[in-house]
């Protein structure tokens, strides 16, 4: 790809790119005026931050806006276009939650052309690529799979062509695309509406991380030849694919808010409850994800967690003894059940770790 010199452009001629990949799941439309564009931009990107950087600094030449020649489409850039064309006209913006500097007249008029390469999608798709998938200035996840998909599908580069080109050795690209293409599966197969999601966020990572999970994977039926493919959940796991997208992004019209809400624990206590036939029951019937874990959960570690946090709480209520017992007959009688069950609870322990001999058995003729 040759780079070419940037040259001035005037601000008014730019177009925002509404086929951005960073603007994927903001139901961004040909239909979205500028200014919702720009209130998703603020909303969702921290333009006012930016905005305060051009204000105090100016707009830095080498920081250059990628355009299509043709239409001035703003194919890299546009979060910068955003923050210039706030600072010209500060009444584009429909909701504000903070105070837009105004600009000296020798400020406005240094604004007006910011510096640009003129390119084509495809020319550039290299550049951009190696910038926002796999270097300094990553999209979110969900933008990187929409724009992998978008290179392979309507340039013909193969997956492996693509992460050799941006630089990936850790199969990101392959895993994006997948997670995108069980996406849009979930969607034709009416498993999954992305309007009725519970958060308007859309949390694409809990989905292309969970896929590279066994217990995931697995209840999915995915098998590791199948990164390439655009339809790799089999037909008779079209129902589970439906469940996983409940679990994860819930629904609004059946007011089910999801049972994941963080990779970390939740993401991995779905993985091992879809990896245990009876804790994957109890999630199916009760929809929580504590319970069904707790069922996933092996029976000795149930034990000592339980025992553990018995004793934690034993030696916090002692502590509290002196200033929060009130010498009330109640309280006592409490604390006499807890003796009893504690010694019981020895007591059997005792007697499964050293069971009494058995006597031997004496016959009689």
């Amino acid at each position: 790809m040759n780079m070419q010199k940037p040259q001035l452009e005037k601000v008014l001629n730019l177009q925002f790119d509404r086929n951005n990949p960073r603007l994927a799941g903001m139901c961004v439309s040909d239909q979205t005026t500028d200014e919702e564009i720009i209130q998703v931009l603020w909303d969702a990107m921290d333009v006012r931050e930016l905005i305060m950087s051009i204000q105090a600094s100016g707009f830095f030449r080498h920081e250059f806006l990628i355009v299509e020649k043709d239409t001035r489409i703003v194919l890299d850039g546009n979060r910068r276009l955003a923050a210039v064309r706030l600072l010209l006209e500060p009444g584009l913006l429909q909701e504000s939650t903070g105070h837009i500097p105004e600009l000296k007249p020798s400020a406005r008029k240094m604004l007006e052309t910011v510096p640009v390469v003129f390119g084509t999608r495809e020319s550039m798709w290299q550049y951009l690529g190696f910038k926002h998938v796999n270097g300094p200035a990553k999209w979110s996840s969900y933008a990187k799979s929409c724009y992998i998909a978008t290179v392979h599908r309507d340039y013909g580069v193969s997956l492996q062509g693509i992460a050799r080109q941006i630089g990936d050795t850790n199969r990101t690209v392959q895993r994006l695309f997948q997670g995108l293409m069980i996406k849009e599966q979930a969607e034709e197969t009416k498993m999954f509406d992305f309007d009725d999601r519970w958060n308007n966020h859309f949390s694409f990572s809990h989905l292309y991380t969970g896929i590279s999970y066994q217990g995931i994977s697995g209840f999915l039926g995915l098998e590791p030849e199948d990164e390439e493919k655009e339809r790799p959940v089999p037909q008779d796991k079209i129902p589970e694919l439906g469940e996983l997208f409940g679990w994860l992004y819930g629904s609004k019209k059946e007011n089910l808010p999801p049972i994941v809400q963080s990779q970390n624990p939740h993401l991995l206590q779905l993985d091992r409850i879809l990896a245990h036939p009876e804790a994957r029951e109890t999630l199916r019937a009760r929809r929580s994800l504590e319970l069904a874990f707790e069922t996933s959960r092996p029976a000795a570690v149930v034990f000592r967690n339980s025992l553990i946090q018995a004793k934690q709480s034993l030696v916090q209520t002692r502590a509290s003894l002196t200033t929060g017992y009130d010498e009330s007959v109640e309280l006592l009688t409490i604390a006499g059940e807890v003796a009893n069950l504690g010694y019981d609870l020895y007591q059997e322990m005792s007697r499964i770790r050293q069971p009494e001999p058995q006597r031997p058995v004496v016959e009689h003729n």
